[in-house]
């Protein structure tokens, strides 16, 4: 009889057990991303000329990924894939600064807001507004109607509920901030005018005039704090409903501009300051979560769109932002894809772990919907994969074992297969090995060191056509393997060439 009876309990717990499951509350997601950060910029991964508090106590709280990735080495292309959870080499239209996520596309916003989330964005947009007209190409970028009452479809589109930032880089016009579907301290009195690059130029694009009001609520070396005073009252009036929120700081890309709090702070100059004063916005958002009482319940990730690219400023002082890697923003080399990534979820994710599985950016769209229990639209996110079980479990087997990169010059296109790292021709595909691209340090200026190249930076004549690097095994890829494993060569450009010929379908 009292085995009977404890058996009886026993089933009665089962079914409360599983109410209560239920009942847990989704959790709260926050994706913050800096903009140019290589994974040598933060002292969580060995940076000491600048100092990260608040990123390195979000390493000590959850887990450091070494391996983590950018499918692609600027920000437009990278980003797009973070959204839609699809590479960006499959978009087949030439992009004029229209916007890039097509109208029936699904989004990881719009999946979680259908789900119930509160949706937000904060900060830099660069994936464009409006619809081109193929019969009138844009002159430049940022020609769109600036002074509209609703301004042409942009980031609402994408399924998010609320929108405070920039719409480009720090850099490019207009030079002010957007709120929701309008400029933000917008006068229709005194109208914004885009002026072309052919007339001035402004770090390289054009530049943006009048609308005063506009433009002195966006202080240059105010834009990330200003941005995340927004992101901190949104968790303050959020608190009892599950939210979404993805935070794009403008730091450390260029203008490089801290504000006098933090000028000094490092010893990298200014670009380490600028570094210094991103952490404290980071320290914001994650107090923020704490006094909320949200953060038990929140999984924060934190990394970068692309690596960092070099200034002979920083370099000077010693500073490595992309650590011993090969290559910088822009390029297929390592430098330019392996990013710093962080993620926090208490009680989740082990405090001070660290995770050395491949992670692909674009798989934040599958792991976020599979942490709020919500299942991906058909055709949705088609090169993302769910990376959980490897955030939460260090031993875990791991999710991905390949990925594409892309880069800035043709053929544009690399691959990642296991260890292996396959680029189909010579070069970087990007700043380091172009000289004409002569803004940026070039291979000689850095101290690199690969066997195709001399310490002048010239090709040696002898260099195999194509590349291959061992990533395990030799991390600052400094050995091309291409003619001593030609088999491996001949599979992995199959392999490539089969992948990137799916162009415009949605799956793999």
């Amino acid at each position: 009889m009292k085995t009977i009876l404890t058996l009886l309990a026993l089933a009665l717990l089962v079914p409360l057990a599983a109410l209560h499951a239920k009942a847990e509350p989704r959790p709260n997601i926050v994706f913050i991303i800096a903009d140019d950060l290589g994974i040598g910029d933060l002292s969580c991964y060995g940076a000491t000329r600048i100092n990260t508090p608040n990123l390195d106590r979000l390493a000590a709280q959850g887990v450091r990924a070494t391996d983590a990735h950018a499918s692609a080495s600027v920000c437009t292309p990278s980003r797009y894939a973070i959204l839609t959870g699809r590479n960006y080499w499959r978009i087949e239209k030439k992009w004029e600064g229209q916007m890039l996520v097509e109208a029936d596309r699904p989004t990881v916003a719009k999946t979680l807001r259908e789900a119930g989330y509160a949706t937000a964005y904060f900060g830099k947009w660069h994936l464009g507004w409006g619809v081109s007209d193929p019969a009138k190409p844009r002159a430049h970028r940022s020609d769109w109607d600036w002074n509209a009452e609703t301004l042409a479809p942009g980031v609402l589109e994408t399924g998010y509920d609320t929108f405070f930032g920039s719409p480009f880089s720090a850099n490019e016009p207009p030079l002010v901030f957007v709120e929701n579907r309008r400029v933000f301290a917008r006068d229709p009195a005194d109208p914004l005018v885009i002026v072309d690059p052919k007339v001035e130029k402004y770090f390289g694009f054009g530049t943006s005039k009048g609308a005063k009001a506009a433009h002195e609520a966006r202080p240059l070396d105010q834009i990330d704090s200003i941005v995340t005073s927004k992101v901190v009252r949104y968790i303050e009036e959020h608190k009892d409903k599950p939210f979404y929120l993805n935070l794009a700081l403008v730091a450390p890309h260029v203008p490089i501009a801290p504000s006098k709090e933090f000028q000094g702070r490092s010893t990298a100059g200014r670009y380490g300051d600028f570094v210094e004063q991103m952490d404290a916005c980071v320290g914001r958002v994650m107090a923020a979560l704490d006094q909320a009482g949200l953060s038990g319940n929140t999984l924060l990730i934190f990394t970068s769109d692309n690596g960092a690219i070099l200034a002979e400023e920083v370099h000077k002082t010693g500073h490595r932002s992309n650590k011993d890697l090969l290559g910088q923003k822009t390029d297929a080399w390592e430098g330019g894809v392996n990013v710093p990534f962080l993620a926090q979820w208490p009680g989740k994710i082990p405090a001070g772990s660290t995770c050395k599985h491949l992670i692909s950016l674009n798989d934040f769209y599958a792991s976020a919907c599979a942490a709020a229990g919500v299942a991906i639209p058909p055709g949705g996110a088609p090169d993302s994969l769910n990376i959980l079980p490897v955030l939460l479990d260090p031993k875990a087997v791991s999710v991905r074992t390949e990925m594409t990169y892309t880069a800035i010059s043709k053929p544009h296109g690399a691959l990642r297969s296991g260890p292996w790292v396959y680029l189909p021709a010579q070069g970087s595909f990007g700043v380091t090995t172009n000289p004409a691209m002569a803004w940026a340090m070039q291979f000689e200026e850095l101290g690199l060191s690969n066997s195709d190249y001399n310490a002048d930076g010239s090709r040696k004549p002898e260099a195999p056509k194509v590349q291959l690097y061992n990533i395990e095994s030799d991390p600052r890829q400094s050995t091309n393997l291409a003619a001593s494993n030609p088999e491996k060569v001949k599979e992995l450009a199959a392999r490539l060439a089969a992948i990137m010929s799916e162009k415009s379908k949605n799956k793999k």
